[in-house]
């Protein structure tokens, strides 16, 4: 781990992920924007699923950071919710995995502590707490014993969905206040966000759609289009 974490102090890590249903949703491409982005300077890599992270695993150096993302109807949980989904991101190849830290009910009544604890038991894994809240990031590396934080989740549950700027006074905080490393995660727009991540303490920084999400970029882009105006009133 410590390997790990002083190749990602200060760097960039790219996720190469892609909408079920996108052209792109295909290991093959999923790996070929992953080696774009070690080609171009990124310390590490955040991909979902096995498939995904064995297709990356054959064609970069840099470290792997699994997720398996698995939606179901019983609860809100979907990053890495099981210890099942962890078990299988980490026999595909992940150098560390992520799993939702947050307080929410999981799948079939598991509990974040125990998973990690079993995860311990087994593996020599690296593992990073998905985070929303300030209270859950503290419990995530006091009580459950995680190796890093992560802000992924901040604006995307219940009581933060109201956020809609990157979460630098989370990340500030838990810098300040967490002897771990602490990534900033989700909502980085431009490189003056990540700039400003790091002033606020960012041990490393996640950057996502503003890299890879090609299919909401282009939407974007038409959105702002006199024809894609049409396209979108004639959608209402």
């Amino acid at each position: 781990m410590n390997t790990i974490l002083t190749n990602w102090r200060g760097g960039l890590i790219v996720s190469c992920q892609a909408a079920p249903g996108s052209p792109l949703a295909k290991p093959e491409i999923i790996a070929a924007l992953a080696e774009t982005a070690e080609q171009n300077g990124a310390v590490g890599l955040r991909i979902d699923s096995p498939e995904n992270i064995c297709a990356v695993k054959g064609r970069v150096k840099i470290p792997v950071l699994g997720i398996y993302k698995v939606v179901v109807d019983s609860s809100d949980v979907y990053i890495t919710p099981t210890l099942d989904a962890a078990e299988q991101i980490i026999k595909a190849g992940s150098d560390v995995i992520a799993i939702d830290g947050t307080d929410r009910p999981r799948p079939n009544g598991e509990k974040f502590k125990d998973i990690v604890s079993r995860v311990r038991e087994t593996h020599d894994c690296p593992i990073m707490a998905d985070i929303a809240e300030f209270g859950e990031g503290m419990r995530a590396a006091e009580v459950a014993g995680v190796d890093i934080l992560s802000t992924t989740l901040s604006g995307y549950t219940s009581t933060t969905k109201h956020l809609t700027a990157p979460a630098f006074d989370l990340l500030k905080a838990l810098a300040k206040n967490s002897s771990i490393p602490v990534v900033c995660e989700g909502r980085l727009r431009h490189p003056d966000d990540v700039k400003r991540a790091f002033d606020c303490g960012a041990f490393a920084v996640v950057v996502g759609g503003a890299i890879t999400g090609i299919d909401q970029l282009v939407q974007l882009f038409v959105g702002a289009t006199p024809r894609g105006s049409v396209l979108v009133e004639s959608a209402k």
